[in-house]
């Protein structure tokens, strides 16, 4: 998976778990593209501290991730659900008949997962 997807989906399940300051300069500096010197200058700290801090909160990140698995569930649930939707897309053009085993199957793992 490209970082940047990654990085924000990680932001996205496990932000609220930064603190309000991190939460700040990380959405600055890796959601919304912020230089690391711009960030830097606009809280007048140096750029050092700014890399340290997204760095830190990479790993605060993925520690959450690697205890909790939400990101790789999430993952995982929407690949079968796209799975799911290409045999129902599948169907309907061709006008044969549905694998409705294997999307039983999908629906259950699915619920399953929740």
């Amino acid at each position: 998976m490209e970082d940047f997807v990654k990085q924000t989906l990680l932001f996205d399940f496990y932000g609220e778990l930064l603190t309000e300051h991190q939460q700040r300069i990380y959405e600055d500096v890796v959601c919304n593209d912020l230089s690391l010197s711009e960030a830097a200058q606009e809280l007048g700290v140096s750029r050092q501290n700014v890399h340290d801090l997204i760095r830190r909160c990479n790993r605060q990140l993925e520690e959450y991730e690697s205890r909790l698995h939400l990101v790789e569930k999430f993952l995982d649930l929407r690949a079968k659900v796209g799975e799911l939707r290409g045999c129902a897309a599948e169907a309907q053009k061709t006008g044969e008949p549905a694998d409705l085993a294997g999307m039983v199957r999908l629906c259950d793992e699915i619920l399953e997962e929740l």
